[in-house]
């Protein structure tokens, strides 16, 4: 539905932005539009990132690739004739199939503009290490500059930067906010983070493999937050385009206006045409969308030629002794004139000095002369009303478009009649009496606030305060001391060389998973064994149940099978040099065992060589009786 020109005035970035937000937070056209060409970006980067890493060719999922690119610029040119019709069209209400009808009709157009915008940016931001980025902004509105099939999509660039105008500052500032992607970026990760941790300790899920999968080292997991973030602001890119474009529509037709406007002569009401209070209306609209008037109109190219006839018109009036036929204002409608009307004036010229220097024929000329002025005063008379009905014009054409327009006004609903509510029900009645019963008990023994001196040094709002100041301090301290004993119990009864054993035996030799079900070196002599016969996988967590049965053992950590392998790492208390290779392998394991990583003879002897020094460490002295 087209909205009023006032609605439409010049807006600045944030004011845009905040606007753009606004359109895609109430309208899921946008959302629709858009969100399946992300989805799609990012499905097939995944997908490509997926082939090299594993050394598949990479051929065909970057000809994937290719093809969702081309779908997301399909989706922004729909969104962006979307949410210019929902702007500036004539309906009351587009539809998601004839935005996409529209973008379809403009196949052709719009895939050369997505190679465009590609090769474009991509040889901007290389060969300016990256500034363009912050300095070129008129290709941000390519899409929405398509859709308009205003001019070539071949000189997308130059189009945009046409149609923007004056709000070309205006979209580099745009820019530069749309760098909240990186925040966006950093909440996503987080908040992702954050709904795993709570499976793990409220649901007691085991997602120790998508906890490592979500970590800002794993390359494939920055490629899935670049992309989802980028599919995200999807929407938000084709609304700030369009609205953009609008903005930039506005200042200059705002400008055209204005100029219209100055052009039309000063007439008093009576005289018809515009009135002047329609002049001074039309004014206050054109300065209200404008920032500054223009410049004013320049001379013509014709001026010269026209000072050179007006001299020689003179020097004819002096030689026939005319003089009074040519000062004051008698050629004030010589100069008014236009470009049309120059060859005229020099025939009138020639004729003049025929007369009055090869005829020598004075009275003549003064004739010639006389009649020769009125005509030309009549012809800018003329022209001067011509041009009062093309300005005029051009203003009415400027103000009949709809965004120009004031928006009817709805017709007032018909009144209903009132229905006439049923009658309550006793209990209805009797909670309304209890409630107006209890209302007028509480208002009668309500006291009355009576003034009265006090001998208390502090009044009771002050005596609350500080009484609960003194009750947080008391409940602070007390939570400190409770955390002090709670880590001095467990310094002095968990020390380094204490081994801590809450299985018993029978348990452990009903559970053979159990990491002390059996010393480090039989977990380890069965592993070699499983390598042997070809089974590596096996072998690779025989051996790390060896390493948490010495570490259990030499009191760097307390086995639980409830925990999983990185709480043993966060709880990690043995020597520091023995922590970096144990964060390794379990990295290793987790990949191997959860993630089923194929895992080779080179893999296992890869495994067993940094096991080998924490297995042949020799463990602590025991504390004496345990």
């Amino acid at each position: 539905m087209a909205v009023s020109a006032l609605e439409l005035r010049p807006r600045g970035p944030v004011a845009l932005m905040d606007a753009a937000l606004r359109l895609c937070a109430r309208d899921a056209g946008v959302w629709a539009l858009t969100l399946p060409g992300g989805a799609a970006v990012v499905a097939t980067l995944l997908h490509l990132l997926d082939a090299v890493d594993h050394g598949r060719s990479p051929t065909l999922p970057a000809l994937y690739v290719t093809l969702a690119w081309f779908l997301r610029g399909v989706g922004q040119g729909a969104a962006c004739h979307y949410v210019q019709e929902l702007l500036l069209g004539a309906k009351a209400e587009p539809s998601v199939r004839q935005s996409l009808r529209a973008a379809l009709e403009k196949l052709p157009s719009l895939f050369i503009a997505v190679a465009y915008l590609a090769f474009f940016n991509v040889l901007t931001l290389t060969f300016s290490l990256g500034i363009a980025l912050f300095l070129l902004s008129a290709q941000g509105v390519g899409y929405a500059a398509t859709m308009q099939g205003r001019g070539s999509p071949l000189k997308l660039y130059t189009l945009g930067s046409r149609l923007l105008g004056p709000s070309r500052g205006t979209a580099t500032a745009v820019r530069w906010l749309m760098g909240v992607q990186v925040l966006v970026l950093l909440n996503l990760h987080v908040g992702l983070n954050f709904l795993l941790y709570l499976g793990r300790k409220l649901v007691g899920i085991d997602l120790t493999f998508a906890e490592r999968f979500a970590s800002l080292d794993n390359p494939p997991w920055l490629v899935f937050l670049v992309a989802t973030t980028f599919a995200l602001f999807e929407p938000l890119r084709a609304a700030t385009a369009t609205l953009l474009l609008v903005d930039g529509r506005v200042r200059q037709e705002g400008l055209d206006l204005l100029a219209a406007v100055q052009q039309l002569p000063e007439r008093s009401a009576k005289r018809g045409g515009l009135t002047s209070k329609g002049v001074a209306a039309a004014l206050l609209l054109a300065t209200g969308l404008l920032l500054a008037a223009p410049a004013s109109v320049e001379a013509a190219p014709e001026a010269a030629t026209r000072q050179a006839l007006r001299a020689r018109l003179e020097k004819v009036a002096t030689e026939c002794e005319l003089p009074e036929q040519v000062e004051g204002t008698a050629l004030r409608d010589f100069d008014a004139l236009d470009a049309r009307e120059t060859a005229k004036l020099e025939r009138f010229v020639r004729r003049l000095e025929q007369l009055a220097f090869d005829d020598e024929d004075c009275e003549t000329a003064a004739v010639t002369l006389e009649s020769g002025l009125t005509q030309v005063s009549a012809t800018a008379e003329a022209q001067a009303r011509a041009d009062a009905r093309a300005a005029t014009d051009r203003a009415r054409a400027i103000l009949a478009r709809p965004e120009f327009q004031e928006r009817p006004e709805k017709a007032p609903a018909e009144r209903k009649e009132e229905d006439v509510p049923p009658e309550a029900s006793w209990w209805r009645r009797f909670i309304d009496k209890l409630g107006e019963w209890l209302r007028d008990f509480f208002k009668r023994n309500t006291p009355q606030p009576q003034s009265r001196d006090t001998a208390l040094p502090l009044s009771g709002g002050a005596a609350a305060n500080a009484l609960v100041v003194m009750l947080v301090a008391l409940t602070l301290a007390v939570l400190g001391v409770v955390a002090v004993s709670v880590l001095r119990r467990k310094r002095e009864g968990a020390g380094p060389a204490l081994e801590v054993s809450t299985v018993d035996a029978a348990a452990l030799a009903g559970n053979p998973d159990h990491a002390l079900s059996r010393p480090p070196e039989g977990w380890a002599h069965l592993a070699d064994a499983l390598a042997a016969k070809g089974e590596y996988r096996e072998a690779v967590r025989n051996l790390y149940l060896a390493l948490l049965s010495r570490l259990h053992r030499d009191g760097a950590i307390h086995y639980d099978e409830t925990l999983s392998n990185w709480d043993y790492l966060r709880a990690f208390r043995g020597r520091p040099e023995v922590k970096a290779p144990f964060r390794e392998l379990t990295r290793r394991f987790d990949f191997a065992w959860y993630g089923n990583a194929p895992v080779g003879a080179d893999g296992y002897t890869e495994f067993r060589a940094i096991t080998a020094p924490l297995l042949a460490a020799p463990p602590a002295q025991e504390a004496a009786g345990a």
